[in-house]
């Protein structure tokens, strides 16, 4: 027999709750600073935006709800709220006596990160270590041909013994990548509150 998920919690009293329409200094703060960090590493800055909102919001928000008090399109928010759902850092949510969709963010940080990491950073070095080897084999094939003087040879030595030292650099991102991905999977979290002098990480 399956059980039923347990609705999200939002607050409800006789009168309509009232929805957000603007956001509060602090609240305008973390959303524009998580949009900039979120444009730095490649993505489009609302995705920082809308996810901080939700992040910051006591309760779930609805698609309108975010278009009015960030002051974007219909269609940008629903755009976004898909892009985020797809890197599994949003998810939608039932609540009771609601026909709306509603929406929350992922608040546990470290299991987020480690989802972005091992889909795209790790693809991208994988991607790399593939090319650099293909690079080193291709390389070595022309060292040995008997069609390649002596000037060649000492080009394509030099060009060998860099593509390697790329090659193994490469191989460590990927190492040290994967050992921070383990470590999400566990909950890094309290070793971040130890090392930034026992500061919470989830804001309560």
């Amino acid at each position: 027999m399956t059980s039923r998920a347990k609705p999200a919690a939002r607050k409800r009293s006789k009168e309509p709750e009232a929805s957000p329409t603007a956001l509060s200094d602090a609240e305008l703060m973390v959303s524009d600073g998580v949009g900039r960090l979120m444009e730095f590493w490649g993505f489009k800055r609302n995705m920082g935006r809308v996810w901080a909102v939700m992040y910051l919001s006591p309760t779930p928000l609805t698609a309108a709800e975010l278009k009015d008090v960030l002051q974007i399109s219909s269609g940008a928010v629903s755009m976004t709220i898909a892009e985020l759902m797809r890197w599994g850092v949003v998810k939608k949510v039932w609540v009771q006596g609601e026909r709306k969709d509603f929406f929350v963010a992922e608040t546990a940080l470290w299991r987020m990160i480690s989802r972005v990491l091992g889909e795209r950073e790790r693809a991208e070095i994988a991607s790399a270590v593939e090319s650099f080897e293909q690079a080193i084999a291709t390389l070595d094939a022309r060292s040995k041909s008997e069609r390649t003087n002596d000037e060649q040879r000492a080009r394509i030595d030099l060009q060998l013994r860099r593509v390697r030292a790329l090659h193994d650099l490469a191989k460590l991102g990927r190492t040290l990548l994967d050992a921070l991905l383990a470590t999400a999977k566990v909950d890094a979290e309290p070793l971040t509150r130890f090392f930034l002098g026992g500061g919470r990480s989830d804001g309560t």
